[in-house]
């Protein structure tokens, strides 16, 4: 329960009646046409955002925690927004703990570039990625399956393979869903549906039960949803984004992108010359273990390929993108 107070409002006849305002905490379930669905526990209250987040052209969004002043009908307003550890742009949702970047062993195809620029701004949120191999069911995928998880089990990267089918390694792809916020990305025909109702297979309905609460009858647009899966774990719904936008992340800045690559960072300090990019340079730490096979050298070739797509930009070309 928050903390109650008492406020004076005026009724249609002009005289004043006494209510109770409640100031209280919660998690911001979903936003939409200017009103935010906060879960707190006296329920869910459907608020309006202070004009003070307009002007400081703060934005909430879904997975803030934050505290409202509420009143006993079930509505009030955001009046603080709590720190965020991350956030991100497209789609746009606060405080993600898991990004499952899902990829398929056929239509479509896997491609391991953007697996890795996808896992790249995922740390660089500080986010923890966790890789999901589908359609494992095929047996013709079955050693591109190994391939691919040995390529991200060296890099020490959670990669799992599933079958939405026969439930082959869905328990351990449960596991990391059950605490915390977790956001699901990977192209159209993926699975990432067909995963998520694999794991809960009533999450639909619950879906639908949510949705009817949070007023989806009243908007017509779709946005950000979290859907809660269990005690304080939530799946983020995500409408028009079939794959997590990695333009607008943070690989911009050509001295910050190894930090996105773990087995790299591994190096870290141990080249010869400090203003090493690990590109080409001899006497660096990077390439060397590449050559010996400690790195993989498919993730060398995307931290190469993704080094020269930002290593021209200029500060405030970085700066505009932030």
């Amino acid at each position: 329960m928050g903390h109650k107070g008492l406020y004076f409002c005026i009724v249609p006849s002009g005289k004043y009646r006494m209510a109770v305002s409640m100031i209280i905490e919660g998690l911001i379930l979903k936003g939409i046409g200017g009103f935010y669905y906060v879960e707190t526990t006296d329920g869910i209250f459907e608020c309006r955002a202070r004009g003070k987040f307009r002007k400081d052209k703060i934005t909430p969004l879904a997975g803030d925690h934050v505290t409202i002043d509420a009143a006993e009908d079930l509505t009030g307003f955001v009046t603080l927004i709590h720190t965020r550890k991350n956030y991100l742009m497209r789609p746009p949702v606060a405080n993600v703990d898991h990004l499952f970047i899902i990829c398929s062993l056929k239509d479509p195809k896997p491609d391991t570039y953007m697996i890795d620029k996808t896992v790249a701004a995922a740390e660089l949120r500080e986010i923890e990625p966790v890789i999901v191999i589908t359609k494992t069911d095929f047996s013709e995928c079955r050693d591109s399956a190994e391939r691919l998880q040995a390529i991200y089990q060296k890099a020490g990267i959670a990669c799992h393979s599933v079958s939405s089918i026969t439930g082959e390694g869905t328990k351990a792809v449960q596991a990391y869903m059950e605490g915390g916020i977790s956001a699901l990305t990977g192209n159209s025909g993926a699975g990432k549906s067909t995963l998520l109702n694999a794991i809960f297979p009533d999450f639909q309905l619950k879906t639908g039960e949510i949705s009817q609460k949070l007023g989806r009858g009243r908007h017509t647009t779709r946005e950000v949803e979290l859907h809660k899966i269990g005690l304080g774990a939530y799946v983020a719904d995500t409408p028009g984004f079939s794959s997590y936008d990695v333009e607008h992340s943070e690989l911009t800045d050509k001295s910050k992108l190894i930090y996105g690559f773990r087995d790299m960072m591994r190096y870290f300090g141990e080249c010869k010359f400090t203003s090493c990019t690990h590109t080409c340079e001899k006497g660096c730490a990077v390439l060397e273990a590449v050559e010996k096979g400690s790195i993989s050298r498919s993730r060398w070739n995307s931290y190469h390929q993704m080094f020269n797509e930002v290593k021209d930009r200029k500060q405030w070309q970085i700066n505009k993108n932030v």
